[in-house]
């Protein structure tokens, strides 16, 4: 049995420790934010999932291939961006949402993947400004967020139509008004978050679907850590924040909680940011940490996820703490999904189905659709 998305909704794919958010937005319409494809992912004994193969199967389909509204890209790192290479030549991408940093970055300093993101977002870039904007999709880009580097000759008759900065809100996705349906509030990256860490420039964004007058709130705020999430939250009015969803941020990192500020020794809880997450929740809340299985404890300089970021977030979501990598369970994980219909926002229970037997399916599912190995008789494109 193959995986399909719900008809409006979110889905949190099992990668390992990466981010991968698929968006359902409306019937044909589905928004990709961040991707970590793992090749060891197509091992049938692998729990983690071969993302883009999922991609290929499930997303709508247009002008026979499968369709992506828009690629939404946090920062160019790779547990952010893995698979974009693969992803391009498999899918068309109507859309790419991106932060001026993709362009500021040295060429060596990105893996293989972003360097192909960045060249396809400077080839879109260039049919964007030679058309003054008048693109369809396949070439259609949002950079968002402020860079002296767009004041530069190669980037400065970009039209404002294709900018976005953080206070304001989009409802168009790949050149159409979803506003029905649809609503990205930008909060970050800053100004002065320009040239810090590359965390620090990541793409943090409310993003709500509309059933009519039901709704479903997403936080997903890319690798941010307190000073930039106490930020957004200081800054923000209350309904820009809320959340049915929280994505911890960089892969449940203490680093949102605890924090050493000026003049002190080391990190200290930072109970503020708590309380405010925890108001701003819905009544139903979850946070989602997109990683691996969460350790009972870390040592000193232990990457994410770390078991003091969960016992926090633990204490303050309404609904529940899930993990992708342990959801239902270690040995068989499945993507955690959430839907939003006529009745509201709820979580939707994982299948009875085997993660075994729904690699097998989808291995042979994703084979027939490639066919053979004969070179096709007509060139194929993909935006």
């Amino acid at each position: 049995m193959s995986f399909e998305l719900p008809a409006q909704g979110f889905v949190f794919w099992n990668v390992g420790t990466g981010d991968s958010t698929t968006i359902a937005i409306t019937e044909g319409v589905v928004m990709q934010v961040d991707l970590h494809h793992l090749c060891a992912a197509d091992d049938e004994d692998d729990p983690r999932c071969a993302v883009v193969d999922r991609l290929e199967e499930c997303l709508p389909s247009k002008d026979g291939n499968p369709y992506l509204s828009v690629f939404a890209l946090t920062h160019p790192d790779l547990d952010h961006c893995q698979g974009f290479k693969d992803l391009l030549g498999r899918v068309t991408i109507g859309e790419l949402w991106f932060t001026p940093r993709v362009f500021r970055e040295y060429h060596k300093d990105l893996c293989e993947d972003a360097q192909a993101f960045r060249r396809e977002a400077h080839r879109r870039l260039k049919k964007v400004i030679e058309n003054k904007g008048s693109v369809a999709a396949g070439d259609r880009i949002r950079v968002i967020g402020y860079d002296e580097l767009l004041e530069e000759d190669n980037y400065r008759e970009l039209p404002r139509s294709c900018f976005s900065v953080p206070g304001h809100e989009v409802t168009t996705i790949d050149g159409v008004d979803r506003s029905d349906v649809f609503r990205a509030f930008i909060h970050a990256p800053f100004k002065d978050n320009a040239e810090g860490e590359r965390n620090d420039t990541s793409l943090a964004m409310q993003v709500t679907l509309r059933n009519g007058d039901a709704t479903g709130k997403v936080m997903l705020l890319g690798d941010q850590c307190y000073p930039t999430v106490k930020r957004i939250f200081d800054l923000s009015d209350r309904e820009d924040t809320q959340w049915n969803v929280f994505l911890a941020p960089h892969h449940c990192s203490k680093s949102v909680m605890y924090w050493r500020d000026a003049g002190e020794e080391e990190a200290s809880r930072k109970q503020d940011i708590l309380d405010e997450i925890e108001a701003s929740s819905e009544l139903t809340g979850y946070i989602v940490s997109s990683s691996a299985p969460v350790p009972a404890s870390n040592g000193p300089g232990d990457n994410p996820p770390h078991a003091l970021a969960k016992e926090r977030y633990e204490e303050i979501a309404p609904s529940g703490f899930l993990c992708t990598q342990e959801h239902p369970n270690e040995e068989s994980p499945e993507p955690i999904v959430f839907a939003v219909d006529e009745e509201g926002f709820k979580y939707v229970e994982p299948s009875t189905e085997s993660a075994g037997e729904k690699a097998r399916s989808l291995h042979i599912a994703v084979g027939a659709a490639r066919g053979s190995n004969d070179a096709p008789a007509h060139r194929v494109g993909h935006g």
